[in-house]
């Protein structure tokens, strides 16, 4: 149980240190090129749960080093939680890019 909890304090922390990030570049963004703040905070919601939610457990980066490790004779990397993670590339995806996304989709609206 306590598993649990961890990974649900990790997904709310990464929210919590993206929602404020997405605020703080579209309030830069507005304060520069003026505009509505709501509409371009939801689209940027959005993109950064898209962006998190493909890219939140270095799969990208796993799948192009594919042909550099088989040249080696080296096999696959396995996925390792490693730095005390406890959330997968998959619980990312659920607690943290699809939020953003539907929140940035409330938002949009």
């Amino acid at each position: 149980m306590s598993t649990v909890l961890r990974g649900l304090r990790e997904a709310l922390v990464l929210l919590l240190i993206a929602a404020v990030v997405i605020a703080a570049v579209v309030g830069i963004w507005v304060a520069i090129d003026g505009g509505g703040f709501v509409h371009r905070l939801g689209v940027a919601f959005m993109l950064v749960g898209g962006l998190v939610g493909m890219t939140g457990d270095l799969t990208l980066s796993r799948i192009g080093m594919l042909p550099a490790r088989s040249a080696f004779g080296l096999a696959p990397e396995r996925q390792d939680g490693g730095g005390g993670r406890v959330l997968t590339g998959v619980g990312i995806f659920l607690f943290v890019g699809v939020p953003l996304i539907v929140v940035g989709v409330l938002l949009v609206s």
